[in-house]
């Protein structure tokens, strides 16, 4: 009888460590936003498009790499 038993597999710890990654870009994304909004308000309609278009290309980047943690196990 094992005390404490380890289930799962590398692919969701490699995961893991991968979606760090995202993550902090998705935080530099939004706080460059941020920042230029702060600093030039009446820019805040034309800089919130490439903040979506960073987002959504970061997200699928971790997405990504969700589909291949579950394909390659």
């Amino acid at each position: 009888m094992a005390l404490a038993e380890i289930a799962g597999n590398l692919n969701a710890i490699g995961y893991g460590i991968a979606a760090l990654g995202p993550g902090i870009g998705v935080g530099l994304v939004f706080a460059a936003y941020i920042q230029a909004t702060a600093r030039q308000p009446e820019s805040a309609g034309l800089t919130r498009v490439y903040m979506f278009m960073g987002f959504a290309v970061i997200e699928a980047l971790a997405l990504l790499g969700l589909v291949l943690a579950f394909a390659l196990s």
